[in-house]
């Protein structure tokens, strides 16, 4: 059977309570080794996946470093094109790929200034982005296999909708706590554990203070 969407994975660094970041937004939680292993898993897959909100908190480039290899087409989801102008995603785009995918909400003024840069942007949906419409879209354009980096909501909106084909976590030694850190997955949630989605430990690796999880669904 011929897929109709991108192999999606799922990867993430979170505390020992199932934090992403603290409440300040800080989310340096991996080790140099897991920081060396998460970019030979870029190195891999065709595309990077966040959401406009990790960029707005994080600013990352999601690049490649020290490893050798092509950089994967970065795809940002915002809705609405409000991606600021000095985001390090927007500086880089003339060397490293990169796919904004929108809605229709998406002003004209923001159309037109997104369109300034060396981007592909996608018009996907109409008050929100269309996850399973986008997911289509870039696997016509040879995207097979996609990182998702996202936030806790963006990767809430794939797993609502049975988007996910493997789950990697590495599991830091640290307890963050507070209501209003972010965690691997937000939004509204599962109100059955019989509807949640349901994964199987494939591997175990220790990396001396660290645990990563590889699960399949």
């Amino acid at each position: 059977m011929v897929r109709s969407r991108p192999y999606i994975i799922l990867s993430a660094a979170i505390s020992l309570d199932g934090k992403i970041a603290t409440r300040s937004g800080n989310s340096n939680l991996s080790s140099k080794n897991d920081k060396n292993r998460i970019h030979k898993l870029r190195g891999k897959v065709d595309g990077i996946l966040v959401g406009r909100k990790t960029v707005s908190i994080d600013n990352p480039v999601l690049s490649l470093h020290k490893v050798k290899g092509k950089n994967p087409i970065r795809i940002i989801l915002d809705s609405q094109g409000i991606l600021a102008s000095n985001s390090k995603i927007l500086k880089t785009c003339s060397k490293i790929p990169t796919i904004i995918a929108v809605s229709k909400r998406c002003t004209k003024k923001n159309l037109v200034r997104l369109r300034r840069f060396p981007i592909e942007l996608v018009v996907c949906g109409e008050n929100s982005i269309n996850i399973q419409r986008l997911m289509k879209i870039l696997k016509k354009k040879k995207i097979n296999k996609i990182l998702l980096e996202g936030g806790g909501i963006t990767n809430w909106s794939f797993i609502k909708q049975n988007l996910i084909d493997e789950v990697i976590v590495t599991v830091t030694p640290f307890l963050v706590g507070g209501e209003d850190s972010r965690s691997l997955v937000e939004g509204y949630g599962f109100s059955k554990i019989e509807s949640a989605m349901k994964l199987k430990l494939r591997k175990v690796s220790r990396m001396k203070n660290e645990i990563v999880l590889f699960y399949k669904i």
